[in-house]
């Protein structure tokens, strides 16, 4: 591994795949893998799960310091026989350490999530057992508790991987756990459910307003090449999304976004005004989730 400063500079924005696994007309057609791999770069892999495992197809990312990686988020299926989640993070941690000569001593795993709902956390129990792990559960009395957010949710709290410091912010309203991380070294904004290309469902408007707010705060002063969510729930056709348990998405727009997408989600909070309502935008769809 290249030495890497603690407060790097941002790399030049890289592309991302033009289109990412989306699932098959039907089970028999499948020809997938069960997750998807990509390479960012030589410390930094998103994941995808395939939508024949579960429609939900979370993004996982896992993200290799000089002491540690950190998983965000373990996907929507548990069974490790149908989602060898566990197998494919050893894999890369094996390929990970050959790369950079460290295939001698202890390499610890951090898991840890963007928020605390079943499609992001199901894979947990396939970690449980893993050596040099350290799980943190999902719910927020925990999540919180080890972030530092307990006592000040306000604050911004790091994650140290070694010569390698994630950002991390609360940004409750979608859930109560939710979460984003903020990596300097690649400029990636990790925004979980809070923001993403789809149904933005919304469990507390004016908590997830505020979460808005602040991560709009936040990126005036911190360099973002791109804002990643967990998922792809837009068509290509602005405005219009795949229906709920969807196993099939040709026309899959890209999964990163920009801070223009969060200034576009607070305007269209600003349009809808304090009472909550669906509202249908582009890029996305305002979603109380009490409907």
């Amino acid at each position: 591994m290249s030495d890497i400063d603690t407060h790097p500079p941002v790399h030049a924005v890289k592309p991302l795949p033009a289109q990412w696994i989306h699932g098959s007309e039907s089970a028999k057609h499948n020809t997938d893998p069960d997750v998807q791999v990509f390479w960012y770069d030589d410390d930094t892999v998103i994941l995808r799960q395939n939508k024949a495992i579960n429609y939900e197809a979370p993004f996982l990312f896992l993200l290799f310091g000089h002491d540690r990686a950190a998983l965000l988020d373990t996907g929507a299926t548990s069974e490790r026989e149908f989602f060898p989640l566990r197998d494919v993070v050893d894999d890369l941690i094996e390929t990970w350490r050959r790369r950079h000569g460290r295939t001698r001593g202890r390499y610890e795993l951090l898991v840890l999530h963007t928020h605390s709902h079943g499609d992001h956390v199901a894979g947990d129990a396939q970690f449980v057992d893993r050596p040099d792990t350290v799980l943190v559960p999902a719910d927020k009395a925990s999540a919180w508790d080890f972030f530092g957010f307990t006592a000040d949710p306000s604050a911004i709290r790091t994650v140290d991987l070694g010569a390698r410091v994630l950002d991390v912010l609360a940004t409750p309203g979608h859930d109560a756990a939710a979460v984003t991380f903020y990596d300097p070294g690649t400029g990636i904004l990790f925004t979980g459910d809070t923001l993403y290309r789809g149904r933005l469902y919304i469990v507390d408007w004016p908590e997830f307003t505020r979460s808005i707010d602040r991560l709009l705060d936040f990126c005036s002063t911190h360099a973002v090449t791109h804002v990643l969510g967990c998922h792809i729930e837009m068509t290509t056709t602005p405005g219009v999304d795949y229906p709920v348990r969807t196993t099939f998405q040709p026309e899959e727009p890209p999964l990163e976004m920009t801070v223009d997408h969060l200034r576009a989600v607070r305007a269209a909070l600003h349009d809808v005004g304090p009472s909550p309502a669906r509202h249908v935008c582009d890029d996305f769809i305002l979603w109380p989730d009490d409907e």
